[in-house]
């Protein structure tokens, strides 16, 4: 039975109905992760959970450490990774309260840790990196959204800015101009680095608010909670049932 593991993401510090069965804070290679990861049981399985903002969420997303979350992960005993992302809408389909199950990323970011291979290593490593999340994983997040009857898109493409700010109207232009339907500050390198420790790795993102210069006005923080709040428990129902099935 694959053991599955539960990034947490803005919102998501904790599952309700997880029955804690251990709490361990992992020491790696390369620094402490941002939380210690928690072992128990939900949805009927055995399942791994680390907050990736830290609990509480105090840890922006540009320092997360990336690598030492996914590592930890791996020596707890991870055989497959899903992440739960907040993120804004770009594509007209994208509105507040919408889930989209990303199929392909592009990466803004610089200067965070992107990697496992470098330093004094054996040998260069090239992964491929073609399609950044494992369809399987993804066919079965899928396949939960649309039993709970939930509003999603079973594609789209993930821009993955640093943070912490939010983006410039322009930048999200841009930013729709190369593809992407969907904006955060998370996504990379964390599902790099899960293909480089061969980690099966998928993600569930929800859209908490329009990206800039998408919709009348400025956008609040109040409104990105209010609809955060509102679909934090739908992701904790659809991980329960993808763990279930």
């Amino acid at each position: 039975m694959t053991v599955h593991a539960i990034i947490g993401g803005t919102g998501l510090t904790q599952l309700t109905g997880f029955k804690l069965h251990r709490a361990q804070l992992i020491d790696t290679p390369y620094g402490r992760p941002s939380a210690e990861v928690l072992r128990g049981e939900y949805g009927g399985r055995e399942v791994l959970f680390l907050a990736r903002h830290g609990h509480p969420h105090r840890v922006p997303p540009h320092q997360v450490n990336y690598r030492a979350n996914l590592w930890a992960l791996k020596q707890a005993g991870a055989e497959a990774v899903i992440a739960v992302n907040a993120v804004g809408g770009i594509h007209s389909a994208m509105g507040a309260g919408h889930f989209c199950v990303p199929h392909q990323i592009i990466d803004y970011t610089y200067g965070r840790e992107q990697t496992f291979f470098e330093g004094e290593i054996d040998h260069v490593t090239h992964i491929d990196f073609s399609y950044p999340y494992d369809e399987a994983l993804r066919e079965r997040l899928i396949g939960a959204l649309a039993a709970e009857g939930f509003a999603f898109s079973g594609h789209g493409v993930y821009g993955c800015t640093q943070g912490p700010r939010l983006e410039t109207a322009a930048e999200i232009f841009r930013m729709e101009r190369d593809g992407c339907d969907i904006v955060g500050m998370t996504g990379m390198p964390e599902a790099a680095l899960a293909r480089e420790l061969e980690l099966p790795y998928a993600c569930l993102a929800l859209v908490v608010n329009p990206a800039a210069g998408k919709a009348d006005g400025v956008i609040t923080m109040a409104q990105i909670e209010a609809a955060r709040a509102a679909g934090i428990g739908k992701a904790r129902l659809v991980l329960a049932r993808l763990l279930a099935g």
